[in-house]
């Protein structure tokens, strides 16, 4: 970028940073949303409940379900994205 045009762009420094922010947000919680651990965490404490008598066998299975159906999105999405 010459001079010229880092004069002439100057008013709209303000609407680049906001940009330049809101995509870092973005990033940091796409981040957080994909992350494996949180859901192997749950599967491994839905397990224990199961094997101390928590809950039953059909809670079980319909929660285990879910977070499987979890990490096989998180999975597409990083086979997806090259990450």
């Amino acid at each position: 970028m010459g001079v010229l045009t880092q004069i002439a762009t100057l008013p709209l420094a303000p609407v680049r940073g906001i940009w330049w922010v809101m995509g870092k947000v973005l990033e940091a919680a796409e981040n957080e949303y994909y992350d494996p651990a949180p859901v192997e965490r749950q599967l491994a404490e839905l397990e224990k409940a199961l094997l101390a008598g928590e809950i039953d066998e059909e809670t079980f299975d319909r929660r285990e379900d879910e977070l499987l159906d979890r990490l096989d999105e998180i999975r597409a999405h990083v086979q997806g994205t090259g990450g």
